[in-house]
């Protein structure tokens, strides 16, 4: 990350080796361990983490490793959230259940809007999915500008005073 704090902008590099999150409702578990299974060509070329089940059954069924965080109403959810901010995923791919209530839908709102913040590509169905993980960028560094959020609020600061 390339930051200069006179800069609208910051400038992330997502590095050749992708540091992805997959996370499943437990309505698509099944569609998200058959999806790795059809790319385990390429994901075994990345690190991954998951939440709790979703991260379990995926490595127990594939034998893809994948470092698990909490269950997503657990605070799963946030931890994921916690290591985009922190840098620490790159790529998203979370298969969500659009017929079904979930209990903790504010975090999975709150996951998807720092994806969006950090400009984090976020896939939430297979298509979308299937389309990031055969891009050209899944084989090589992609940089993206982020807005400076440290400049952004000092401006803030200055405009109040």
């Amino acid at each position: 990350m390339k930051e200069n704090l006179d800069n609208k902008y910051i400038t992330f590099t997502i590095g050749k080796q992708k540091r992805i999150a997959l996370i499943a409702h437990d309505g698509k578990k099944e569609e998200m361990i058959q999806w790795c299974e059809e790319h385990k060509e390429i994901l075994q070329r990345h690190f991954l983490c998951g939440t709790g089940t979703t991260a379990r059954l995926i490595s127990e069924r594939t034998g893809l490793p994948v470092k698990g965080y909490n269950s997503g109403p657990l605070g799963g959810d946030q931890q994921i959230g916690a290591k985009i901010v922190e840098g620490g995923i790159d790529f998203v791919i979370f298969f969500s259940d659009p017929l079904e209530a979930q209990p903790h839908d504010p975090d999975v709102k709150a996951l998807l809007r720092i994806a969006q913040v950090y400009d984090i590509p976020i896939a939430n169905n297979k298509a979308t999915a299937d389309f990031m993980v055969t891009s050209k960028y899944m084989e090589e560094e992609y940089q993206h500008e982020v807005l400076n959020f440290r400049q952004s609020i000092a401006n803030r600061v200055e405009a109040m005073k």
